[in-house]
């Protein structure tokens, strides 16, 4: 056996005897190179160094014949190494041996015999590597038992390394299988490193796997990633229905295992250990590129075959859910990543069972609070709002869900979707609030549902809570352009006359008049200017103004009677300022319909503010005439509304 240190030279001594010696010493050349890990199962010690080594010093071996241009050699040498293969040698040899014959003849010309020689040969070493990846799939029940052996592991490694460097190569379902168990295991380990990482935790080690993830992140097999992620790919386009159906499920399956045991990590870590954190998210996002890469071909396959309906919107829910899972490792935007995520969801909006399906596979209200302790990670302090895995997962729902509202049940809605916009109406990232209330907008729109009625009745019990929730959080968290797309949908959609309508403008009549008091108690200049002023109470203030040309007839003697009240509370600056806006809002208005009353109505405000000015100086003296007068004034403009 040939230590360790010297198999380089070995290797190298090996190399120059079989491009100067005569075809009749090739097998016992190869016998003592492959001898070299031992023969008979279990005792070679290999690495996948040294199958790099063999595959480039047999790509070598092979351009020195192609450059002879010695044929029969080239053909005698890869008949050798096609028939090692069941004789016992060690099979991560045999493989790399035959991917490095590959790689060399893809330098070989093609032209008349010789292209029909050179493809008879690559034929032959295909089949070699695909009869050892047979066998292991079989040893191991599809990978089922025996799979994480350290020998099994290195077959898997070199077979993924084997297909990335020695070009195209034909369809196999074995292979298909190793490239798939490859990627999701040996590749992307983070299933593994994740379960050392949380059991050393639970066992308060110090043994935390730095020192394995970053060896990872250095390791030709995860450098190689991209170029294994691509033949992956192309033997899972030949496949047959089966084979994809069965790549599909265990990538749909590993997004899942990726999400819950990242976002574990990042919460048990708690900011702790950024160097290790830090590693672990280089991987993840290098698998994020994998899933898009393979989810792309995926769409882009599916969408031009002969699939049934029922089929090819499985598909499409199933890309959809499991991007949902690794937005939190979406760092760029990627043409893959939108064109997979436009077909898709273009596909299941179009269905009903699709968008049922995609919505009621959101987390519930009680795993995203944590209240059943999914999780399991008692003694860790729980805040919703920071976890930032699950955050970026319902930030992608909220983003897909207005496309599909249509189809989306009001009982669905109720259920699943309502309490998470609620609860994320409150977050403190803006990207989250807005979100939430254009979920809120997109249903408020839609009408389409075969029981118009009970969605009319969800949409006004709903506007109760809406309001409450965003008017609490406002100024600070809710973002006023979300606040007021929604009252503006509300507005429009709700039947005349609507209770929950009126609620809505008094809320926001209420809120301005408190933040407007405590605004001028901290600038009594705020009035000064109207224009490019982002104070809340001055934007409320606009959006009821807006209002009068929104909503419905029966609502807007409220709405008039409700800013007169607030106006003539102002002083004489800010009742110029809103008497000169509402001028210029009722002067461009077309509405034959309201315009009579807002004109009177107008008239009637400019009045009372007229005469305000002049009783304001007598209220030091005498306030209970001052208060008469304004009250009788009050009426007055109610009288003429």
């Amino acid at each position: 056996m040939v230590r360790e240190e010297f198999v380089p030279e070995a290797l190298a001594g090996i190399g120059y005897a079989l491009i100067s010696c005569e075809i009749t010493y090739f097998s016992r050349i190869l016998d003592c190179m492959f001898g070299v890990w031992g023969k008979g199962k279990g005792l070679f010690v290999g690495s996948v160094s040294h199958g790099i080594m063999i595959l480039h010093l047999i790509e070598w071996v092979v351009s020195g014949f192609i450059n002879l241009q010695s044929f029969k050699r080239i053909e005698c040498l890869c008949r050798e190494i096609s028939r090692l293969c069941e004789l016992g040698y060690a099979l991560f040899v045999v493989v790399m041996a035959a991917a490095g014959a590959l790689r060399g003849l893809n330098k070989a010309p093609l032209i008349g015999t010789r292209a029909e020689t050179v493809h008879r040969i690559r034929v032959s070493l295909e089949k070699c590597i695909a009869v050892v990846a047979r066998d292991l799939v079989s040893n191991t029940g599809n990978f089922g038992h025996s799979a994480f052996d350290p020998n099994n592991r290195l077959v898997v490694q070199c077979i993924a390394l084997s297909l990335a460097r020695s070009g195209p190569v034909s369809f196999d379902p074995s292979l298909l299988l190793c490239l798939t168990f490859a990627s999701l295991t040996e590749v992307f380990p983070l299933r593994a490193f994740y379960s050392r990482i949380l059991d050393s935790l639970h066992k308060k080690s110090n043994q935390l796997g730095l020192s394995e993830v970053k060896a990872h992140l250095d390791s030709i097999l995860f450098k190689e990633a991209g170029a294994i992620t691509r033949v992956f790919c192309n033997q899972y386009v030949s496949a047959d229905e089966e084979n994809k159906t069965m790549v599909e499920k265990l990538m749909w399956s590993y997004c899942q295992d990726l999400y819950s045991g990242h976002r574990r990590i990042a919460l048990s870590l708690h900011g702790e250990l950024p160097e290790l954190f830090g590693d672990l998210e280089k991987i993840a996002e290098s698998s994020f590129l994998m899933v898009v890469v393979f989810a792309s071909v995926v769409t882009k396959d599916r969408f031009i075959s002969t699939l049934s309906r029922e089929k090819l919107l499985d598909v499409s829910v199933g890309v959809l859910v499991s991007f949902s899972r690794v937005e939190y490792f979406r760092r760029i935007r990627l043409p893959e990543y939108t064109d997979a995520i436009r077909g898709v969801a273009k596909n299941v909006q179009e269905n009903e069972t699709a968008c049922v399906y995609f919505v009621e596979s959101m987390p519930s209200y009680d795993e995203l609070t944590n209240r059943d302790g999914s999780l399991g990670l008692s003694r860790v302090e729980y805040n919703w709002a920071k976890d930032n895995v699950q955050t970026a997962r319902i930030l992608f729902y909220l983003r897909v869900i207005p496309t599909c509202i249509e189809h989306v049940p009001a009982p669905v809605f109720s259920k699943v979707v309502a309490s998470t916009m609620f609860l994320y109406m409150g977050h403190p990232n803006g990207k989250l609030a807005r979100a939430s209330h254009s979920v809120f907008v997109s249903f408020m729109s839609s009408g389409k549902d075969s029981n118009q009625e009970e969605r009319m009745v969800l949409k006004e019990q709903l506007v109760f809570y809406y309001i409450q929730r965003a008017l609490e959080g406002y100024p600070g968290i809710t973002p006023f352009d979300g606040m007021a797309s929604g009252v503006v949908a509300l507005v429009r959609n709700l039947p005349a006359g609507s209770p929950a309508t009126m609620y809505c403008v008094h809320s926001l009549a209420d809120k301005a008049k408190i933040l407007c008091s405590k605004s001028m108690i901290e600038d009594v200049e705020m009035w000064k200017d109207w224009q490019g002023d982002s104070e809340p109470s001055k934007k409320l203030l606009e959006l009821l103004l807006r209002l009068l040309s929104l909503v419905d007839i029966q609502i807007l003697p409220s709405l008039m009677k409700l800013l007169a009240q607030f106006i003539v509370e102002l002083p004489k600056d800010g009742q110029n300022m809103v008497l000169d806006e509402i001028y210029n809002q009722v002067a461009d208005s077309d509405d034959v319909t309201r315009k009579p009353a807002l004109v009177s109505w107008l008239q009637s405000l400019s009045f009372l503010c007229s005469q305000s000015s002049f009783t304001k100086p007598r209220k030091e003296g005498n306030g209970s005439s001052s208060s008469g007068t304004d009250t009788l004034s009050l009426n007055g403009v109610s009288a003429r509304l």
